[in-house]
């Protein structure tokens, strides 16, 4: 059966490059794989993380970036930013929409740039600072519930089942184990009494 919780792939344009109509689904956040520069009309192409098509900036979001990031481009690889469809972008006297920076990362603080959108008009552009994820922390492995695990974890271990080392990893599928819990994991199996031979 094929899978319908995402459907916005079914819309994405055949295209060379990143179109607004990719964002109509709502706004993504890239990171920068790669900065490419060629003489056309498009003359900066941005390589971007996720399978996507580069991003290829109007000159308004090229003096953005220019402003934010520095004119270098070797510099903005790594950098993140979230692009958005703006459908109040003009192109000959009709909205047609258009790929505009709403965040980046590695700026200072929100900011706000008058930026040339037609001739003699200007327009202020507000872009924030996009903040790091936040790394995931895993919770600690429930206590009652290793204490009911542990004889069979153990018993794994001595039939040669699994070694401590895989034990623990999967333990930490499902939560953090302590200091103490990994040393339980890895205490010396006790060796079987052998019984005597009897001649």
């Amino acid at each position: 059966m094929n899978d319908v919780t995402d459907l916005s792939r079914y819309v994405v344009a055949k295209s060379d490059q990143l179109n607004a109509e990719d964002l109509l689904a709502g706004p993504i956040t890239v990171t920068v794989q790669a900065v490419r520069a060629s003489d056309t009309d498009q003359p900066i192409s941005i390589l971007i993380d996720g399978g996507r098509q580069p991003y290829k900036p109007c000159k308004t979001m090229r003096r953005l970036l220019i402003f934010a990031w520095g004119k270098n481009g070797n510099d903005w690889v790594g950098r993140s930013m979230t692009l958005h469809n703006d459908q109040d972008v003009v192109w000959a006297g009709v909205k047609v929409g258009g790929i505009r920076i709403s965040h980046l990362s590695h700026i200072d603080s929100d900011f706000v740039l008058a930026l040339s959108e037609k001739k003699g008009k200007r327009k202020p552009y507000h872009v924030k600072k996009l903040q790091a994820p936040k790394p995931e922390t895993k919770p600690d492995y429930p206590a009652d519930q290793f204490a009911e695990k542990l004889p069979a974890m153990r018993k794994m271990i001595a039939e040669g089942k699994m070694t401590a080392e895989q034990v623990i990893e999967r333990c930490e599928q499902t939560g953090k184990l302590s200091d103490e819990q990994r040393a339980q994991i890895n205490e010396p199996i006790p060796a079987k009494h052998q019984e005597e031979e009897i001649f």
